[in-house]
């Protein structure tokens, strides 16, 4: 019998050593798990360590909540009073709520609604001249594109190269930069499915696309390393994880692609920066640039970023400070009742070359939503810097409307306006689309007078019947700027543009000049040649070492040819102009 009992006692003994060796071990393995689901969401979902980002709070919560269902199954506690019972539980739950309360406080806290004044303050644009800001862009560095366009081109030349098009696409990014002078828009490859990202992720992305939104050139620049770090990658080379693990407590916001100015591909990364409670009043404050190649990275102020950047505000961020500016000019409550005062950015917007730097442009209407404008801003996309001009006049859409109108009956679609100086007139530049995205046509339109549209094939062609619409006759549109050469042909050739002849003639004694005059317009030009004496008025602005356009047709004429008795033939080299 006590051979018996002990054994018994012994049995329980070792029974409660392995339940206890057992529930160390559950607990052990019941941590692991947290711990490993919560590194999958962290790498998945990758959210900055940062008490202003949302989606840190939402990772505490939901991380905290896991943890609990993890140990009330592990202790089988199903009622309310078993929870209530638990230290733990209670001590979990309450935890939880006070982040919630945490999150839902600094949200309002941080609202328009009680800080109208600092979110009002964020811009403070400057009252800005046109004339003077905003310079005569020359024919060749118009953005003639818009981004479906470009697409269009760049799908284009993607089909063409034989060698890539069966592994790589054209990324839908198509960033406008200044690169070297020119309006450009840029944009990635990227692999044409996970298997070819398999099959090609050794080598990286071997190549990006330009294109010149004035001359429409595409050009796809091959590299000699290929980008191995992008939005089309996996695991850690993709560019989101890759920022992530370099500065886990940076807040990023929207990414673009752009180009130094010697070609070499690099990941502008804004950083935001959140002025007002936890999570208001944001900004940017620092720039981080990734070479796209080797996935360097530097970090700049915001105030230091180098000037070859163009995109370090993303356009919507500096839309959505403007509209803060204009709607809580008088307060919170003003901009919902009252809204004396208030006004906001039309619906949407287009970009602008000033002086190596991108500026968003866009209307500024009434909030009570008519069709007409009361100027319109620029906001510079590297410095924040903001310029508001107080023009009133149509609405973009209004204008596209108009722009439509005058070519309805072959179904054009316009572009979103851009803002150009045309004889220090602030004027609508629209492209015109058939259905299948091509540009046929151009319009201008004053944006005060927007009722008359200049429509042409080309752009000087659309720039001089507006010039004689808004100045009233051809004469108006010489001006002041008119300039007469007299002299003997020194040079003259002939050369057929679009199905039409024109003759280039260089005079002797100015070789910096060649004029260009079509047949169409000055037919008496094929009695002359090399020795005849000729005289050509031409407009001064345009630049010297240039071919200088001279037409004569009524009501576009720029400049006009005229005979000085030295000739072989008539007298008159443009019919029809009252000064030959």
């Amino acid at each position: 019998k006590i051979r018996t009992g002990s054994d018994e006692i012994r049995r329980k003994y070792m029974y409660r050593k392995r339940r206890a060796g057992s529930g160390k071990k559950g607990k052990l393995l019941a941590v692991l798990a947290v711990i490993v689901i919560a590194a999958v969401y962290y790498y998945v979902a990758i959210p900055a360590v940062n008490i202003h980002s949302s989606g840190f709070w939402m990772f505490l919560i939901a991380l905290v909540v896991l943890g609990l269902l993890f140990y009330g199954g592990r202790k089988g506690i199903h009622s309310k009073e078993e929870v209530k019972s638990s230290k733990i539980l209670k001590l979990g739950i309450g935890l939880v709520v006070v982040l919630v309360l945490v999150y839902f406080a600094g949200s309002i806290l941080s609202s328009p609604i009680v800080n109208a004044k600092k979110y009002r303050n964020l811009m403070v644009p400057e009252t800005g001249n046109f004339a003077e800001d905003i310079e005569q862009i020359s024919y060749d560095q118009i953005p003639l594109l818009d981004k479906e366009s470009a697409a269009l081109l760049g799908n284009r030349k993607m089909g063409s190269m034989v060698d890539m098009v069966s592994q790589f696409e054209v990324s839908d990014l198509y960033s406008q930069i200044n690169y070297q002078g020119r309006p450009v828009r840029v944009t990635p490859l990227v692999y044409a499915s996970p298997i070819k990202w398999l099959t090609n992720m050794s080598d990286g992305i071997p190549a990006y696309i330009t294109i010149d939104m004035a001359t429409q050139n595409t050009e796809l620049v091959k590299l000699d390393q290929g980008i191995k770090y992008s939005e089309a990658e996996y695991f850690n080379r993709n560019i989101y994880r890759h920022l992530r693990f370099k500065y886990p407590t940076y807040i990023f916001d929207q990414l673009s692609f752009e180009i130094d100015e010697e070609g070499t591909p690099y990941w502008v990364c804004p950083v935001k920066k959140f002025n007002i409670g936890l999570f208001g009043g944001q900004t940017i404050g620092r720039v981080v640039l990734c070479n796209a190649v080797t996935g360097e990275c530097k970090d700049y102020k915001i105030k230091d970023c180098p000037t070859w950047v163009d995109r370090a505000y993303p356009a919507d961020l500096l839309i959505e400070l403007y509209n803060y500016h204009g709607t809580l000019i008088n307060g919170f409550i003003n901009s919902v009742l009252g809204q004396k005062g208030c006004l906001k950015t039309t619906e949407g917007y287009n970009y602008l070359a000033i002086d190596d730097d991108v500026w968003v442009y866009t209307g500024v209407t009434s909030v009570s939503g008519d069709r007409s404008n009361v100027g319109f801003v620029l906001m510079n996309q590297r410095t924040k810097e903001t310029k508001y001009y107080e023009i009133p006049g149509a609405e973009e859409y209004s204008a596209m409307e108009s722009a439509e109108g005058q070519v309805q009956n072959l179904g054009y679609r316009a572009t979103f306006p851009l803002l150009l100086n045309i004889a220090d007139e602030p004027t609508y530049f629209i492209a015109l689309k058939d259905n299948a995205g091509l540009v046929k046509k151009y319009a201008m339109l004053n944006i005060q007078k927007y009722q008359n549209v200049a429509i042409g094939d080309t752009v000087k062609q659309c720039e001089k019947t507006y010039l004689k619409m808004i100045k009233g006759n051809s004469a108006a549109v010489a001006g002041e700027n008119t300039k007469k050469l007299t002299g003997e042909i020194k040079r003259m050739a002939q050369g057929v543009i679009d199905g039409n002849t024109h003759y280039y003639i260089v005079l002797e004694g100015h070789d910096d000049l060649i004029f260009d005059v079509p047949i169409t317009d000055f037919l008496g030009i094929v009695k002359y040649d090399v020795g005849d004496r000729i005289t050509i008025a031409y407009n001064e602005t345009e630049p010297a070492n240039s071919v200088v356009s001279v037409e004569g047709d009524a009501g576009s004429a720029e400049g006009s040819v005229e005979t000085d008795g030295g000739g072989s033939g008539d007298d008159t080299a443009a019919p029809g102009e009252e000064e030959s």
